[in-house]
């Protein structure tokens, strides 16, 4: 156990930040999405349906980075990257099919609505990811 956590060095330094970053939004887009499926589900359903999903991807990426091993360091790594890849194909959806998207998600046009934070959170959390990655050594 004792080797386990010193390795875990996600959760430190600049970590805590990031995994705060990812906690913030885990809470708001579960609350926007919350709200939005209940009062207005029919005006707006693949958006809303996003944003729950956005949310709960939110919300394993702040539980996994939060956590030591290499299960969650994996875990974390897999969240990371469907959120980039939902950022990416929401984002260029909204763009190009924009009645598709009547209401913004956390997502539509790239984060527009939330200063882009989602496009470049990924690739923060990605780069944090590789930087902290396990080392193979036993």
């Amino acid at each position: 156990m004792e080797g386990t956590t010193s390795r875990n060095t996600r959760n430190t330094g600049p970590g805590r930040l990031l995994i705060a970053v990812y906690a913030v939004f885990a809470i708001s887009a579960s609350a926007r999405a919350g709200y939005q499926i209940l009062t207005k589900f029919s005006e707006a359903p693949l958006a809303y349906l996003l944003s729950a999903f956005a949310a709960l991807v939110y919300v394993i990426a702040t539980i996994s980075l939060a956590r030591a091993g290499s299960t969650w360091f994996k875990l974390s790594v897999a969240a990371v990257l469907v959120e980039l890849v939902g950022v990416l194909v929401v984002g260029a959806l909204s763009v190009f099919d924009p009645v598709q998207f009547p209401h913004e998600t956390v997502w539509s046009l790239f984060g527009r609505g939330y200063a882009f934070i989602p496009l470049l959170l990924p690739i923060l959390g990605l780069v944090w990811l590789y930087r902290r990655r396990p080392s193979r050594k036993s």
